[in-house]
Parts: C-alpha cells; sequence; structure tokens
C-alpha cells in the first residue's frame, strides 16, 4: 500500500461541544405561551379543523381521554414497504386507543368554580357597524365623481394609516392606479381630488402632516373666525416649528402679539385633535378589549387565583374515531387499504393527545407562574398600593418556579390580570431596585412615582431640568445618578424641560 504524503495526510480529531436542543414538543410549548387568552380560542379551533380526531367538549359531562392513550403502535419502514399480505399489521394492539374508560378521565378544568364561565363572544362582541375605510368611502357618495375620479378618491382613502394622515407621496399613489387599475393620472389630480377628501368628517382627516391636521380642524370650526383663530392658523402656517418648540419668545416678537394673546391661540389649538383617524368607526380605543387571562381576590387575608375559563377548553378525543378503530378490530378480513386508515386514525389520535397535554401544560405554567408573583407581592395584591411593590425580576420568578427566564418573559408578555383594584399586565409587576439613603431596596416603579410627583408640583413657568429633578431626588432620599433621570423621564414619556414650559 502507498504512504500517503504531507498534502494527502488527514488529520482526525474530537471535539466536545456543548449544545441545547428542544423537542418538538417544548417549542410549541414556548410558542403556546406567548398567546394571549384572546388568541387562544382562533388557536385551538385552527387545530380541531386540522385535526378531525380531536373534538370540543359540550358538557361537564364529556370528559378528556388522557393517560389512558398510550405509545405502543410503532411500525417499522419494512412494514409500510409490504405487499399488504393480511398478516402484515396482525400485531398492533389497539386496546389502548379504544378504551371504554374515559369517564374516569376528568376534563382539563382548572377554573374556579366561584367564576362564571366566560363567553368570549360577550367579551368581545363583534359590532354591526362599518369599518373606518367605509365610513369614509361612504362619504364620497356625497362628491360629484364620475367611475374613473371615484376609484381614484377610493384609492386615496385606502392608503390612509390608522391615525387618518396620507403619508404616501402622491406620485406613489398614482402609480399604484396604473399599475393595479389601469388609471392614468397626475399628482395634480390627486392632489385635487384630496381636496375634497379633506372636507369629510372628522375634521383634519387626509392630511399629509401634523401642521396640515390642524390648520384643517381650525377652518372648520364653526361660529365666527375670530381673531384668535385666525392668528392660530398665521402661527401654524408660519411658525410652526418654533410652536412645536415652544420657542414662544420668537413667535411673540415676530408676531408683535402679548401672551395673553398669545394662550388663547394654545389654548384653542391644544383642543384640536392630532389623531382625526382615532374618532373614525373601528379605529377607536373603545374597541380595544383587555381579556384578563387571570382572576386575583382576596379573602380575608388570603389570595386566590384562576385562570379565565377560555384558558381551560373542554377537548376530548373523537368517539367517531375510536369506533372505526373497534370496528376494525372486530372484523376478521383486514387488507392493506383498511391498515393504511388506521395508521392515519392512529397518528390523529396521537397528535389530538398531544395537544390536550400541550393545552395542559401551558395551563399549568401560566398557574404557577402567577402564584409565584401573587407569593412574592402578597403586600400589593393585599393592598393595591403601588409602594408595596417590590423589585423583582424575571430571574426572581424563574427561581421560585423552577422554569427558565425565557418561559418566564413569554408568561409575562401580553398577559393580564384582573384585580380588585383593576386590571394589570403582568410586566406591570417586574421592576429592577435601588437603594434609598437608608439602605432598603426600592422598586423603581416608586422612583417614578416620585417623579412624577416633582414634576407636576413643579412651576411650569420655570421647569425643572434634569439636573434640578436629580438633586430634588438626592434630597428626597434616592440615590440616582443624571443619566438614569434622564432614562426614568422618557420611559415616562415627560418631555424636556423646555418643552414643559407654559406660559
Amino acid at each position: 500500500m502507498p504512504s500517503l504524503d504531507g498534502n494527502m495526510a488527514q488529520s482526525l480529531s474530537i471535539q466536545q461541544k456543548l449544545g441545547l436542543k428542544l423537542t418538538p414538543q417544548q417549542v410549541q410549548l414556548m410558542k403556546i405561551l406567548q398567546i394571549p387568552t384572546a388568541n387562544l380560542t382562533e388557536y385551538i379551533n385552527q387545530e380541531l379543523e386540522e385535526n378531525p380526531a380531536l373534538e370540543l367538549g359540550e358538557s361537564e359531562e364529556e370528559k378528556v381521554a388522557d393517560d389512558e392513550i398510550k405509545d405502543e403502535f410503532e411500525e417499522t419502514e419494512e412494514e409500510y414497504e409490504l405487499d399488504g399480505s393480511e398478516d402484515e399489521y396482525d400485531n398492533l394492539n389497539l386496546d389502548e386507543y379504544i378504551s371504554e374508560g374515559d369517564d374516569e378521565i376528568p376534563a382539563y378544568k382548572m377554573q374556579d368554580e366561584n367564576y362564571p364561565e366566560i363567553d368570549d363572544k360577550k367579551v368581545i362582541p363583534i359590532k354591526n357597524e362599518d369599518s373606518a375605510y367605509e365610513t369614509l368611502v361612504n362619504q364620497l357618495g356625497m362628491l360629484d365623481l364620475d367611475e374613473r375620479r371615484y376609484k381614484i378618491a377610493e384609492q386615496i382613502v385606502g392608503s390612509l394609516d390608522d391615525d387618518g394622515y396620507l403619508r404616501r407621496e402622491l406620485l406613489s399613489i398614482a402609480d399604484d392606479l396604473a399599475f393595479r387599475q389601469n388609471i392614468e393620472t397626475d399628482p395634480d389630480e390627486i392632489e385635487e381630488i384630496l381636496k375634497l377628501i379633506q372636507q369629510f368628517e372628522p375634521s383634519g382627516i387626509c392630511a399629509r402632516n401634523l401642521q396640515e391636521c390642524l390648520i384643517l380642524q381650525l377652518k372648520r370650526i364653526t361660529g365666527e373666525p375670530g381673531e384668535d383663530i385666525n392668528l392660530a392658523i398665521q402661527i401654524l402656517k408660519k411658525h410652526f416649528d418654533e410652536f412645536s418648540k415652544k420657542h414662544y419668545e420668537k413667535i411673540q416678537r415676530s408676531l408683535n402679539i402679548t401672551t395673553e394673546q398669545l394662550k388663547d391661540v394654545i389654548g384653542i389649538i391644544v383642543k384640536l385633535n392630532p389623531k382625526p383617524g382615532s374618532n373614525l368607526v373601528g379605529n377607536s380605543k373603545a374597541d380595544n378589549y383587555i381579556l384578563p387571562d387571570f382572576f386575583v381576590v382576596s379573602m380575608n387575608g388570603n389570595i386566590e387565583v384562576s385562570l379565565n375559563s377560555l384558558n381551560a377548553p373542554e377537548l376530548r378525543l373523537s368517539d367517531g374515531y375510536r369506533e372505526m378503530l373497534m370496528d376494525y378490530k372486530a372484523g376478521t378480513k383486514k387488507d392493506k387499504r383498511q391498515r393504511e386508515a388506521v395508521t392515519f386514525i392512529k397518528q390523529k389520535i396521537d397528535s389530538a393527545k398531544w395537544f390536550i397535554d400541550l393545552i395542559k401544560q401551558r395551563q399549568h405554567t401560566l398557574l404557577s407562574t402567577m402564584n409565584a408573583i401573587i407569593d412574592y407581592q402578597k403586600a400589593f395584591f393585599l393592598s393595591g398600593d403601588e409602594s408595596d411593590l417590590k423589585p423583582m425580576i424575571l430571574k426572581t420568578i424563574a427561581d421560585k418556579t423552577g422554569y427558565d427566564i425565557s418561559t418566564i418573559s413569554r408568561v409575562a408578555n401580553s398577559k393580564y390580570v384582573q384585580t380588585e383594584y383593576g386590571t394589570f399586565s403582568l410586566k406591570y409587576f417586574f421592576s429592577d431596585k435601588t437603594i434609598n439613603s437608608e439602605g432598603e431596596e426600592v422598586s423603581n416603579k416608586e422612583l417614578k412615582a416620585v417623579m412624577i410627583e416633582i414634576v407636576e408640583g413643579e412651576d411650569k413657568k420655570n421647569p425643572l431640568s434634569d439636573d434640578e429633578l436629580t438633586e430634588i431626588i438626592s434630597q428626597r432620599g434616592y440615590k440616582m445618578a443624571r443619566r438614569t433621570v434622564a432614562k426614568y423621564r422618557e420611559m415616562l414619556n415627560i418631555p424636556v424641560a423646555r418643552l414643559r414650559k407654559e406660559l
């Protein structure tokens, strides 16, 4: 045998790597944990449509098959490639799939009996009203437009965002009309139709920016357009940048107006709606419902938690599918076609059982996490006082439950709990900590509350700078750096001192 030279020689080495692989069920559990209660029904309905072996129970008496279904039916690749002889599937054990002991298995119901069943159709009603788009299209009927110009108007209305603004370039709308509807137009014609739509209700609709939106509303104010209205329009047209940055002195010098005149103008402008689209049907905040995932009540110092009943659907295996397996087992002639059907049925039953287990795991994980939060923040759940909240991070609850931090994060995301003191996002209970002058750990929520109190009590003619806020907070007994104060101020959507200034 010829020897290998240096160029042809190959070296072998062993490398040890650490990795983490999740099972398909673990991956699916991570996914389903993120789904809020409001969307869980849709997720379950999709599974019910895809798997006929899974059914939704109709009453308390209908129970879910769980541990009685076992994996005792396994085939090899060779079994699927056989020629269909009658002894091909003779070793199938179907007893575990056609067990009649289902009545002994309780349904996966975990909600507290003190809370009534919640009908999602009642919690999130379907309104018999037009959408925001339809509301505006209905107003197009008031315009004298031919079919071509009507389609251009429809395209404009369909291009509005949720705030009611037209933020697309008119040339882009013209391109869309040319490519999609074979309508040749130009920005000038679109502008002409746009002006007509801007006369629709609510006032300010179809503006291209905030400046135009406010001016459109001012022009629609009923009654005599007095000097203040005209002055407000003039300020927004010529000094919008200075007005938005509250450089009031520049405006006064330029227009030679008094402080009282400027105050009157500001009083008019602040009453306008910067988001006219929010007034349209379908865009109103009133249409957004928060469906709590948990209910918490305190009775004589004891705190009880329960899941929303929508988190505990009555799922069960299909009786029809088990009956088909019973018929197959009772039969004498078992050809290849029947056996392939049995294989399909078995797979669907396995999938249904797997899904039911998944829902049960979701319920258990949700309740374990919520109970850990309640145990740690018990003082708050008894009093409802924000100052009783203790600093708590994801790792705090992960350590108490034994779950991974990523699991706690998924549970806390988009989940809500209804208490005697209101409905809160689970994220509300998580906060960082800081040390006060007495060496005690306090939640940053307490610091934010202090900051809000200070800002609300400041002299609006001379609002406090971040340096001054830092000094006052330090005098209150909290150690905070200036950059931390600035960060918290931004988190609370508190503008800088210059933008908080009032006349």
